[in-house]
């Protein structure tokens, strides 16, 4: 009996580090997983986020047309423009501001129609009442700069 324990011992030993190897294995496996789904997670939510910003952007711009088409027709092509609520009203201003870890800026572009059709076309006439503006909103993700973009046409519709 004695000789048996003897033999024994060392595979003993080696059953317990095989035992701990494989569960600390899982457990690696499982915070990894774990870590990529937290990571994920948070990606979904801020491009929800980003999404509703956009949508949001788009709604300021209506707006200012709503109450004025010379709020719109005033802008500078080109120019990059950030939205801000106050004095109970959306206004575009020049100066940068953040929604939280989000940037979002509105450009404006002129349009143009084809003299024939009246669609709009890369060429033709320059139609004072529609503009096209895009909506961007970008932010860091995991070291990467991420962007999202909204392009809508705005129409003198009150006039």
């Amino acid at each position: 009996m004695k000789k048996f324990f003897k033999e024994n011992k060392g595979f003993m030993l080696v059953e317990v580090i095989v035992a701990v190897s494989i569960i600390t294995v899982s457990i690696l496996a499982a915070m990894a997983v774990a870590q990529k789904a937290i990571y994920v997670s948070r990606q979904a939510f801020h491009t929800t986020q980003a999404s509703f910003l956009l949508e949001e952007g788009a709604e300021a711009v209506r707006i200012l047309r709503d109450n004025a088409w010379s709020n719109i027709s005033g802008l500078t092509e080109g120019t990059n423009y950030y939205s801000t609520f106050s004095g109970g009203t959306w206004t575009l201003s020049a100066t940068p501001n953040n929604v939280g870890i989000f940037t979002r800026k509105i450009t404006i572009a002129s349009v143009k129609r084809d003299n024939t059709t009246k669609d709009i076309s890369v060429s033709g006439t320059d139609d004072p009442k529609t503009k096209l503006f895009t909506v961007t909103v970008s932010w860091i993700e995991g070291g990467i700069t991420v962007t999202k973009t909204l392009q809508f046409y705005i129409l003198d519709i009150f006039s």
